[in-house]
């Protein structure tokens, strides 16, 4: 790989710092209490489950945020800093499993150090965006969505990495003890929401008609395991 984890760790940290305060400044940060406990308890249930894939994260710093905006959007940096927005919860009407499958996704891209596959001015430059986007009013907003999107763990990831962070993040999502089929029914909604096109913060994801069949079938890979076991107990 072209950078390194230290280098790109470095980065994420930096960047990640800097809009969190500029949130912060802004009072967009976990202005909700009850989303913000919603999420974070949602998040550490996923957390705990990192270390069948990846037993060194148990020694990540991780943190998790909301930030008030309409910007349908969640991310994960490396080392485990994770950021959703109050929108794609809002907008979607996301249930604790939906809201599960989404950072589920985001934490896989950190775990499989994916962010480290991009070069490291990509995300030098968007962290910079991002940060002069919440500084904005609503328009700035907007582009922040799509900017810190593109932060290391969406924009850049080819298809084979969301894919990836599909599959995975299904199945620890199921390992922390929610539902698979809400990885079919949160992105049934987002295709609703982006019509035939989708959001463009997913314009490097896979189409919705093939992501929807990949992960039904992986759900009920699941569920039949999960059968299969419990008969023979």
């Amino acid at each position: 790989m072209l950078t390194s984890a230290d280098q790109i760790n470095t980065q994420a940290d930096q960047a990640y710092s800097q809009v969190i305060k500029q949130a912060k400044d802004k009072k967009l940060l976990n202005t909700n209490k009850q989303t913000t406990a919603r999420v974070k308890r949602i998040a550490n249930k996923l957390i705990a489950a990192t270390s069948a894939f990846r037993p060194d994260a148990k020694q990540w710093n991780w943190e998790v945020n909301v930030i008030t905006s309409d910007t349908v959007n969640a991310w994960c940096m490396p080392g485990g800093k994770i950021v959703v927005y109050s929108g794609i919860i809002n907008k979607l009407k996301l249930t604790d499993d939906e809201i599960a499958i989404v950072v589920g996704h985001e934490i896989v891209h950190a775990l499989r150090e994916h962010s480290r596959e991009q070069q490291s001015r990509e995300m030098i430059k968007s962290g910079i965006i991002a940060i002069a986007a919440i500084m904005g009013a609503d328009r700035g907003t907007l582009a922040l969505g799509n900017t810190v999107a593109n932060l290391g763990f969406s924009l850049p990831f080819n298809r084979q990495q969301e894919t990836e962070a599909d599959t995975i993040g299904l199945e620890l999502a199921y390992r922390a003890g929610f539902n698979p089929d809400a990885a079919v029914s949160v992105w049934q909604k987002m295709s609703k929401m982006g019509g035939e096109q989708p959001p463009e913060f997913l314009s490097t994801h896979p189409s919705y008609e093939h992501r929807i069949d990949n992960l039904q079938q992986i759900a009920n890979q699941l569920k039949l395991m999960k059968r299969k076991n419990s008969s023979k107990i």
